[in-house]
């Protein structure tokens, strides 16, 4: 068994009262960081935009003073539906600075399911922007709660028979004198995150503002700011993502860090170019974007001299990326595991040798345990347990928004139980294999989906892949791999199965490859694989 040195042991500190709008603005105001660059916007459209942090947290305060001015209550919901643009964080931290709950949604959502959240959540107030209103405007009827409409960007106003509609830019320049941001306790609620559902709808997950606090283990196990220098961090995503409003907003606002996002269509070559642009040195994006990098990119390490930091979360790096990576540019791509619950809580980080294939650690603070979800007892070392989460953890969600029973099905007897399952090796790191209803469960043996697919994603013909069960007949399950080629590729789907047996084990190694065009996915790109059955393939493997 290797021996590494423990981890510190972690200690929280909570105040009573606790805000994130102010935590990640009003909190710099005295310091150093108050004319530091807080946020950088490079819009295909509108150009480069930024803003500093003491004028970030003055436009925060007139955005929770508008919401005063028209009595918008404390816990009143704010629904976001921006693109990538300084007006996100302006609504986003001023609605928890006004003491309402801020609801974060994508551009990708069409007009019905705006109006499904908007319903869903009882929101008072719609931040969205122009170019997007007069696709949504006649769906909006009959919101029983819904009564003012925030538009950003550049354009014309449209006036709706119900609501209030105003210029947001127009609004927030009237506001002159502000209240200070409300003394919100550490466990109210903050901002609704909405996830897929069992059910075939979105459901709310509701955090607090402690939640921030939660996530300093993050902030030093997963990213790996230097004390040194102004980092500034480069990230792929869209703010309506949990995965972005923590690792590209949130966390780096909080510590005073300088976030850079880019809004518009995006190509290989679009980060490398922003990266050198603005000196970024820490990179964070999902494996996709590094692969397309390695791909399709020429850039080298020599044009990127400023990068010193990479994350990735979302699903599994493969191998052969980050071996590419490292030969590339010269830095390593420390993943993590999160959930819309509970955001990211494994990592790897620059303490730990990476470990390829695994999830990395625990981060310290929160005291994981795999556990038999029968017996709550712990599982040994090696064998698989679902992941569990004392409900005591400050990065915990409070609770699913109008789902009491949902909420007690998954927190109970002291934990919150993730439905995930992963397995400890002798050496401590954490191996993710995923849902249970991922497994798959085929002539006797359970076969992890993400093993299958990190061997297939190593090789230089695949662009992405993901590894099911098929019925062949009643309890009988074969492993089957659904494969994306990339461009021009000529590999056959039988050269394919032939290099899963080569690379597997025989009871892991797919039965039948199949090549597709794509698969299906939820808004935020994910893959549903409990659809991925009735993908169209286009050729598969003789059997």
């Amino acid at each position: 068994m290797q021996k590494f040195e423990q981890f510190p042991a972690w200690v929280w500190n909570v105040p009573t009262q606790f805000n994130i709008g102010a935590a990640c603005t009003d909190k710099h105001l005295n310091t150093s960081a108050a004319q530091e660059i807080a946020m950088i916007v490079e819009d295909d459209a509108e150009g480069t935009s930024q803003i500093t942090f003491e004028q970030l947290a003055k436009r925060t305060d007139q955005f929770a003073q508008l919401l005063r001015n028209l009595n918008v209550s404390l816990g009143d919901r704010v629904l976001i539906r921006l693109p990538n643009s300084l007006d996100y964080p302006t609504a986003f931290l001023g609605a928890m600075k006004r003491g309402g709950i801020a609801v974060p949604t994508s551009t990708l959502l069409t007009a019905e399911e705006v109006a499904y959240l908007a319903r869903d959540s009882g929101a008072t107030v719609l931040v969205t922007d122009k170019a997007a209103w007069p696709s949504l405007q006649d769906h909006l009827n009959n919101l029983p709660n819904l009564k003012h409409i925030f538009l950003s960007g550049v354009g014309d106003i449209s006036a709706h028979t119900t609501l209030n509609v105003c210029d947001l830019e127009a609004q927030l320049s009237a506001i002159t004198t502000c209240l200070p941001a409300e003394l919100t306790a550490a466990d109210d609620p903050a901002y609704l995150v909405y996830t897929s559902g069992t059910t075939g709808y979105p459901k709310g997950v509701l955090h607090a503002h402690r939640a921030l606090i939660g996530r300093e283990p993050a902030s030093k196990y997963w990213f790996n700011f230097s004390n040194k220098s102004q980092d500034r961090i480069m990230h792929s995503g869209k703010f309506n993502w949990t995965y972005v409003l923590g690792s590209g907003l949130m966390d780096p606002l909080y510590l005073g860090k300088t976030v850079i996002v880019h809004e518009g269509k995006n190509d290989a070559d679009t980060w490398t170019r922003l990266i050198a642009k603005h000196s970024a040195t820490i990179f964070v994006g999902v494996p996709t974007i590094y692969r397309q990098i390695i791909q399709k990119c020429k850039a080298l390490q020599a044009d990127v001299p400023s990068l010193r930091h990479c994350m990735s979360a979302g699903e599994h790096l493969s191998d052969e990326v980050l071996q590419q990576w490292r030969e590339r540019f010269g830095v390593d791509i420390y993943e993590a595991v999160g959930m819309s619950e509970f955001s990211y809580y494994l990592s790897q980080s620059i303490y730990r040798p990476i470990r390829a294939g695994s999830a990395g650690f625990p981060q310290p603070g929160h005291a994981i345990k795999l556990l038999d979800p029968e017996t709550l007892q712990e599982v040994p070392q090696g064998e698989e347990g679902m992941i569990s989460v004392p409900d005591s953890d400050l990065g915990l969600f409070l609770r699913y928004w109008n789902l009491d029973e949902e909420t007690a099905k998954y927190k109970h007897d002291g934990w919150f139980f993730t439905g995930d399952y992963a397995r400890y090796d002798e050496d401590g790191y954490i191996w993710f294999l995923g849902r249970k209803d991922d497994i798959i469960k085929s002539f006797g043996y359970r076969v992890s989906p993400y093993e299958i697919e990190r061997v297939y994603k190593s090789h230089p013909n695949v662009a992405d892949c993901a590894a099911v069960g098929e019925e062949l007949e009643k309890d009988k399950l074969l492993v089957v791999t659904y494969v994306i080629l990339q461009a021009n590729s000529t590999v056959t789907a039988d050269e394919l199965l032939a290099f899963g047996k080569q690379h597997l084990a025989a009871y892991k190694a797919p039965k039948t490859v199949y090549l597709t065009k794509d698969f299906p996915r939820t808004k935020n790109g994910k893959i549903l694989r409990k659809d991925i059955n009735n993908t169209i393939a286009y050729a598969k493997s003789a059997r």
